[in-house]
C-alpha cells in the first residue's frame, strides 16, 4: 500500500504522490524538512563544543589571551559574559591549545583552590586544588594531548594528564575568604610550555577591565561558523561518527571551507533558531526522571548529568547535556556532590510556586529557612532567561546569600529575599533587581552541603508572586 502524504507536519504536508512514491518535483521540498532537522539535533548535540569555542574566541579576540595566560574575572561585570556564572567567587581561567604549546606545566600552589581540566565537550579530564590528587597541597602538572608522550627528562614529582582533547579549559576558584590570601594565591598561579621550564616566562593575569564580552553560543549562521572553526582540529569521539554525518551533509567538513549556498544556509538559520527553541524547552521545562527535589516544591536539580563522562547505564546522554550546557558552562564531578560536607549542589527554579515563568516586571519573595544546610556558605543568583547569564540590572548585583554580610536575618535564622523592578518597602539589603519585559531564573547554591540536604529534611521555600 503507497504511502498518504496527508497528516505528515510542516513542509512535507504539501508533498505531491506519484503513486507509492513521492513525486520528483516534491523531492526537493523532502530533502529540506531532511536537512532542516539534521541541522536541529547537530544544533543540540554541539552546544557544549560551541559554548567553548565562542568563549575562547572571546578570550583571544577581545582580551587578547593566549594559550599561556590566566583571565581572572574579579568584578560584576567581569562576568557578566559567562553562561550562569557565580556571582561571589572569582574565577581564574584558560583556554589552551595543546596543539600550540605541547606538553604544558600547570605549578599550581598549596592553598584552598577549587578547580581542574576539562575538554571542550565540557568533561572533567582531572580536578586540582582541594578536590584533586594534590588535595590542597599543590603541586606541577604536566597535561599531555591525545597520541601526545610525557617527555623522556620528566621529573618524578610531577602529575601527568592526558586530555582528552586538543583544547582544554584550565580552571580554578579561590576559596580562601580573605581577599589578600585569595590574592597570593593567584598571583603564584603558573602556567607554561614545558618546552620553556628552564626559563619560563610569567604568566600574565589578565581581565576584561570593562570590555564587554560573551560566552553565550551565536545565534544564526554564526553558530554553524563557529563549530566549524573548532571542528578543524578538535577530536571528535567514535560514538559521535553518526553526527559527523550530519554536520558533512550541512556543508561542515574537516579540511573544507564552510561556503552554505543560498538555501543551505536558510536551512542552517531555521535549523539554529528550532534548535534554540528546543533547548530552551529541554532546559527551562526539564523532563527527565528527577522530577522536582521536594515533591510540594518546584525546585529542580539544575544539573541533570549523571558523571562528567556524559554517559547513562544504557545510553549516552544527549538531552542531558544539551539541558545543562546551554544553561551552564563546566561540570565537575565536586559540582554534583553526594558527600556532606564537600563540593556544591545546584538547584533552579525556572517557575514561580504557581508554575508560571519568572517575570521581570513582577515582585516575588523566596524564604529561606533557618539554618541553611551548607558547610561553607549559600547563594541564590538571578540569570536573565535569554543570555544564561547574570541579570544586567542597574544594580549590578544578581544574588544573595551568607556572604553577604548586609543580609537582615529574622530573628529566628530564616532570610526573606526579593525580586523584582522596584526596591521592597524593607530595604535594598535582601533584594535583587529583575528587568521588566525580560524573564528570568534562580539557582540556590549549597556550598559544602550537608546531611539535611542530602535527606530533604531542611526545604526551600519557592520563589512566590508577592501580594
Amino acid at each position: 500500500m503507497g504511502m498518504d502524504a496527508q497528516g505528515l507536519p510542516g513542509e512535507l504536508a504539501g508533498v505531491v504522490m506519484d503513486g507509492e512514491l513521492p513525486a520528483r518535483s516534491s523531492l526537493p521540498v523532502i530533502f529540506d524538512e531532511l536537512d532542516y532537522q539534521l541541522a536541529c539535533q547537530a544544533y543540540l548535540w554541539a552546544l557544549p563544543l560551541v559554548s567553548f569555542a565562542e568563549w575562547q574566541n572571546q578570550n583571544r579576540e577581545v582580551l587578547g589571551a593566549t594559550s599561556s595566560d590566566l583571565v581572572r574575572y574579579v568584578t560584576y561585570r567581569d562576568r557578566l559574559g559567562i553562561i550562569t556564572a557565580n556571582a561571589t567567587t572569582p574565577y581564574i581561567l584558560s583556554f589552551v591549545d595543546l596543539s600550540e604549546t605541547g606538553p604544558l606545566v600547570v605549578d599550581l600552589p598549596p592553598g584552598p583552590t577549587a578547580g581542574g581540566v576539562s575538554d571542550f565537550w565540557q568533561r572533567e579530564i582531572a580536578a586540582m586544588g582541594e578536590l584533586g590528587p594534590d588535595h590542597g597541597e599543590g603541586g606541577r602538572y604536566l597535561i599531555l594531548a591525545p597520541g601526545m608522550d610525557a617527555p623522556s627528562d620528566l621529573p618524578d614529582d610531577y602529575r601527568v594528564l592526558t586530555a582528552t582533547g586538543v583544547n582544554i579549559l584550565l580552571g580554578f576558584r579561590t576559596l580562601d575568604p580573605d581577599p589578600v590570601r585569595a590574592e597570593a594565591l593567584v598571583a603564584a598561579l603558573r602556567v607554561f610550555p614545558y618546552s620553556q621550564r628552564d626559563a619560563p616566562p610569567p604568566t600574565r593575569l589578565l581581565s576584561p577591565e570593562g570590555r564587554a564580552w560573551s560566552g553565550v553560543q551565536p545565534r544564526g549562521l554564526a553558530y554553524w561558523k563557529r563549530l566549524h572553526a573548532i571542528y578543524q582540529d578538535e577530536i571528535v569521539d567514535e560514538r559521535d561518527r553518526f553526527y559527523l554525518a550530519m554536520l558533512k551533509q550541512l556543508g561542515i567538513e574537516k579540511g573544507k571551507p564552510f561556503e552554505p549556498d543560498e538555501r543551505l544556509t536558510r536551512i542552517l538559520e531555521q535549523g539554529a533558531a528550532a534548535g534554540e527553541l528546543m533547548a530552551q524547552a529541554n532546559t527551562f521545562a526539564k523532563r527527565f526522571d528527577q522530577g522536582t527535589y521536594w515533591p510540594d516544591r518546584v525546585w529542580e536539580l539544575a544539573i541533570v548529568l549523571d558523571n562528567s563522562a556524559q554517559r547513562g547505564d544504557d545510553y549516552d546522554e544527549l538531552l542531558e547535556r544539551a539541558s545543562w550546557f546551554y544553561e551552564a558552562v563546566t561540570f565537575s564531578e565536586a559540582m554534583k556532590s553526594r558527600t556532606p560536607g564537600a563540593g556544591q549542589a545546584y538547584l533552579g527554579s525556572y517557575t514561580d510556586s504557581d508554575g508560571d515563568w519568572l517575570d521581570g516586571g513582577r515582585n516575588y519573595t523566596l524564604h529561606v529557612p533557618a539554618d541553611v544546610p551548607a558547610k561553607l556558605f549559600w547563594s541564590a543568583t538571578v540569570y536573565d532567561a535569554a543570555s544564561r547569564c547574570l541579570i544586567d540590572n542597574e544594580q549590578q548585583r544578581g544574588d544573595r546569600g551568607s556572604r553577604d554580610t548586609d543580609v537582615v536575618v529574622n530573628d529566628d535564622g530564616s532570610v526573606d529575599l526579593f525580586f523584582g523592578p522596584e526596591a521592597p518597602e524593607a530595604g535594598e539589603s535582601n533584594w535583587v533587581q529583575t528587568i521588566p519585559g525580560a524573564h528570568w531564573f534562580s539557582y540556590f547554591r549549597f556550598y559544602g552541603p550537608l546531611e539535611p540536604y542530602f535527606d530533604r529534611s531542611w526545604k526551600l521555600g519557592d520563589i512566590t508572586k508577592a501580594a
